[in-house]
């Protein structure tokens, strides 16, 4: 399908992946809600179908708004991609949240996170029924996700994997990003990888650096995963990408939090090895006087961390992946 420009798109109600021939390469505009003026909101849609069948293997990205890697991720992947050598179909959403992607923000329209009410409900508020509807167009057409974050507004992070690793397709999603660090983290209620393992869709979350930015080597990384996944899944011959890469296995992980207000310094860098009791962080007034220090709970590996030094009561510190033993 030629793309002269937005308007020679065609608007859908829902993904049907037969309306795009085989062999080609479809955009569309798919409707979820409308504005106050009645003017539909459209979701993008790129949907590449193979020559051959196979599965339908779902790469979605901005469910928060500000989280632009995964965006440009997508569009490489269907500028790489030659759909004369694919079996089955790549459906990319390079942006889910339109509302929170015009106004550069994380939450959606009303403030709310929408990967906190995934599935989201038929007859509630706006970004209620914004979730459901995408869930039901788009997501239950998939038969696998690779769903695309970032690190939110004033934090920074490794390039990182969230994925029940008891699920053994799930554990092999996991393991072909070649990513810094796995945490063993099964899906969790509101989030768009709990909505997919909620339909038996086997899914995993990807963290690709940080808000707001293109990384071009996280975004390389990021396409490299998607890749070996369609070899994985026999949707192209080619073999998986290997990377040198000692990926870190976690079993769990946590934040830790000031407990109270100041001016932060984080003291280690992503992706370092902490024992029990190392310094992490200070805190300071306004004076540049020392108030607090702060120290690692446990042994672990650093996943994230606070970039912003205002920090009030119950700021966040860093994101501390626990080791797998």
């Amino acid at each position: 399908m030629q793309m002269n420009g937005q308007t020679d798109i065609q608007q859908i109600e829902e993904i049907d992946i037969s309306k795009t021939p085989k062999g080609e390469v479809g955009y569309y505009w798919l409707k979820l809600i409308s504005d106050g003026f009645g003017s539909p909101i459209n979701v993008p849609v790129m949907v590449a179908r193979g020559i051959g069948d196979g599965p339908i293997l779902g790469v979605t990205a901005a469910v928060h708004g500000n989280e632009l890697n995964g965006v440009s991720v997508i569009q490489r992947l269907f500028n790489e991609i030659d759909t004369k050598e694919l079996r089955g179909t790549i459906v990319g959403i390079p942006v889910a949240n339109i509302p929170a992607f015009i106004r550069k923000k994380r939450r959606f329209n009303d403030g709310v996170d929408l990967n906190h009410i995934m599935p989201g409900k038929e007859d509630g508020n706006v970004s209620q029924v914004y979730a459901y509807r995408f869930v039901e167009r788009v997501i239950k057409h998939f038969d696998f996700l690779l769903d695309l974050h970032t690190a939110s507004t004033g934090r920074i992070n490794s390039y990182y994997i969230r994925a029940d690793m008891d699920q053994p397709i799930v554990k092999k999603m996991a393991l072909l990003q070649n990513a810094d660090i796995i945490v063993h983290n099964p899906p969790s209620d509101g989030t768009l990888r709990g909505a997919a393992d909620d339909l038996n869709i086997p899914a995993i979350t990807l963290e690709v650096g940080n808000p707001n930015i293109y990384q071009r080597r996280l975004i390389r990384s990021g396409v490299e995963g998607v890749h070996n996944v369609l070899c994985h899944l026999d949707m192209v011959d080619d073999v998986p990408v290997e990377i040198d890469k000692d990926t870190v296995l976690c079993g769990s992980s946590k934040w830790v939090y000031t407990d109270t207000g100041g001016l932060l310094t984080v003291n280690v860098e992503l992706r370092q090895i902490l024992k029990k009791g190392e310094k992490i962080a200070e805190l300071r007034n306004v004076f540049g006087t020392k108030i607090k220090e702060y120290y690692a709970p446990e042994d672990g590996i650093v996943i994230g961390k606070s970039i912003s030094p205002v920090n009030q009561t119950g700021g966040r510190i860093l994101h501390l992946g626990i080791l797998k033993k």
